[in-house]
């Protein structure tokens, strides 16, 4: 078969990654350079990677190198992995072959690839994934994440979800206190962000300026929902357009002194029927990990229950690891 040629990303080739990975059957929004280009720059030693076979672009693979000397895909994203279109099998292998001769000959000591869930695919495919299997990787690890199918969702999507859910929302409707706004107000949302991340020990993925400068640069892939009682903001989604087939809830906050108001049930319908509305067919509520665990594959049961209250079903996200020195 022919040779495939491996080639560091440059900026000469920016437009050509942007078209491959729009038109690709896996990429996502985390796969564009326009996304990278939120990041300060220095932060990451990024090491995108473009394959070729006969002068035709044929795969990219967004990643980078570590300090330690281990190429990550992704770095400074959610998902990475090699970005194709309907390959087959053998265009597979000798794709993962050309990677591994790439990163023997520069040293590397092993290698850390973290894919999208198969529901990002527009038509299903795990070629890839056996085909890394097959030539020496292991899974390192796994994460839970919590998937509503919205397709066969009719119109009126509160019927899908369970008794209590409904009866939670319809308690809500009647009292009439709370409010949805889908805006751009994110002076309101990030307070509530940090706050709500404070109680669980951990801080959030963006700064305040990381999000804004997202919204800069791909402003159409950033919906943002906040929740109001009498103008004070309580609760807020922002909602990431990863791909034409999946609304990722990238982040779901609550105040928790508004508790008892439970806003994050009426947020949840609103975002739901806005996925359905602009035609894609998953919500992604994002992986349901205890991060107070020291084994950070450990499942946060009740917020999987909770998701589990709008017709959400588990999918895997899963690191493959191979060791090469």
């Amino acid at each position: 078969m022919t040779e495939i040629e491996v080639i560091p990303y440059e900026e000469k080739y920016r437009a050509q990654w942007e078209e491959f990975v729009l038109r690709s059957n896996n990429g996502t929004m985390f796969h564009l350079q326009r996304f990278f280009d939120y990041h300060t720059p220095g932060k990451f030693q990024f090491h995108h990677l473009l394959f070729f076979r006969e002068k035709r672009l044929i795969a990219v693979l967004p990643g980078g190198i570590t300090a330690q000397g281990a190429f990550e895909s992704p770095i400074g994203a959610s998902y990475g992995g090699f970005v194709l279109h309907d390959v087959s099998f053998s265009i597979c292998l000798v794709i993962i072959d050309a990677f591994l001769a790439y990163c023997k000959e520069r040293h590397i000591t092993d290698i850390f690839l973290t894919a999208a869930p198969i529901i990002y695919q527009k038509k299903f495919s795990q070629d890839i994934d056996f085909a890394l299997l097959w030539r020496g990787f292991v899974y390192d690890c796994h994460y839970i994440s919590s998937v509503i199918d919205i397709r066969e969702f009719g119109d009126n999507v509160l019927d899908n979800f369970s008794i209590s859910a409904r009866h939670t929302i319809r308690k809500i409707q009647r009292a009439g206190n709370l409010h949805i706004e889908h805006n751009d107000d994110y002076e309101s949302f990030y307070p509530i962000l940090v706050k709500n991340k404070q109680k669980h020990g951990v801080k959030p993925t963006h700064s305040h300026e990381d999000l804004i400068r997202l919204k800069e640069l791909m402003p159409e892939r950033l919906q943002l929902f906040n929740v109001y009682i009498e103008g004070t903001p309580i609760a807020g989604a922002l909602n990431f357009v990863a791909n034409s087939r999946v609304l990722l809830i990238f982040y779901i906050m609550l105040l928790y002194e508004y508790d008892e108001y439970r806003p994050n049930y009426i947020l949840m319908q609103d975002v739901i029927r806005w996925a359905k509305k602009n035609g894609f067919d998953y919500v992604d509520i994002g992986v349901s990990q205890d991060t107070k665990s020291d084994n950070p594959m450990t499942p946060s049961l009740s917020l999987i229950e909770f998701k589990e209250r709008f017709n959400s079903r588990c999918v895997l996200r899963s690191t493959l690891r191979k060791h090469l020195q």
